[in-house]
């Protein structure tokens, strides 16, 4: 029998965990996912995972890059942030996202915004349409009033912590961390103006994302912070990227709206001077 009280023991132990595969895991190479969408190429894969409830996961992504996000069992809540992966003082600005686009509610077409104006990525496809662009993550007060833990070791993470823990891996503070929308959990805004928690839209639904400026995201799996439910509830999300082509200005998503077309233009600009279009 192994032993760990040596510093062999422990080496041999740990090599021995060589080639073990659990449910909620990278897939590395991403090549190597099981289960790559039909349309997909394996080798085209540059990121499979599934992320535990409670958990977090994050990576840099080239412009292009195709991401689908895909609610396993039905009570998946993918907390998401983007910063500019060459600038990262340039970040997902929600409130931007929602009041220059003339709409809260994130569905296909809608493009993410920076505080630059400019577009990190587009939704491309929806088949859940409940999320939020509104309540931002949970914290650690807020979950431990609740839950009673919001430790991100506990038994009830919370948002902001998992997204610290994310940041810190790419060179970023708590400072660099604004307001994040989330996918998969959905609240609207009543006629009266209270916000009224519409849950999940069930297993198996997903959303996908056109990355269009090389990003930094960082996913917190997390419970949604106006979820009713009295007890911390939250399953196992996929996460799937893949090599594929930005917008072009004859994509459905550039011409959504005269707003949308303008931060296409100025992501253009940018990217031209940049060397990168």
């Amino acid at each position: 029998m192994s032993t760990t009280a040596t510093p062999y023991g422990a080496r041999d132990h740990a090599r021995a965990q060589a080639g073990t595969v659990v449910e909620t895991m990278p897939s590395i190479p991403a090549s190597t996912w099981p289960a790559p969408p039909p349309e997909v190429a394996p080798e085209a894969l540059t990121w499979a995972e599934t992320v535990a409830g409670g958990g977090y996961t994050h990576k840099v992504l080239a412009r292009g890059t195709r991401l689908r996000l895909t609610d396993v069992d039905g009570d998946a809540c993918a907390h998401l942030l983007l910063f500019n992966a060459d600038a990262p003082w340039e970040r997902l600005n929600v409130a931007d996202t929602v009041k220059v686009q003339w709409n809260a509610y994130l569905g296909p077409k809608v493009a993410l915004l920076s505080d630059q104006g400019r577009v990190l990525a587009t939704i491309v496809a929806d088949s859940s349409e409940r999320h939020d662009a509104l309540c931002g993550t949970s914290t650690v007060d807020g979950n431990t009033e609740r839950y009673g833990d919001g430790a991100p070791q506990g038994p009830s993470p919370a948002g902001l912590p998992l997204f610290t823990l994310a940041a810190a891996k790419n060179g970023l503070g708590p400072r660099d961390l604004p307001p994040s929308l989330s996918f998969f959990q959905g609240v609207c805004v009543r006629p009266e103006g209270d916000l009224d928690f519409t849950g999940s839209a069930g297993a198996g639904k997903s959303v996908e994302l056109r990355i269009e400026i090389p990003s930094v995201m960082l996913i917190a799996n997390v419970a949604h912070p106006v979820d009713p439910r009295p007890d911390y509830t939250v399953t196992n999300l996929e996460v799937l990227a893949w090599r594929d082509r930005p917008s072009t200005p004859d994509s459905p998503e550039w011409t959504h709206s005269p707003e949308t077309r303008r931060a296409f233009e100025n992501t253009a600009d940018y990217l031209t001077a940049r060397g990168i279009a």
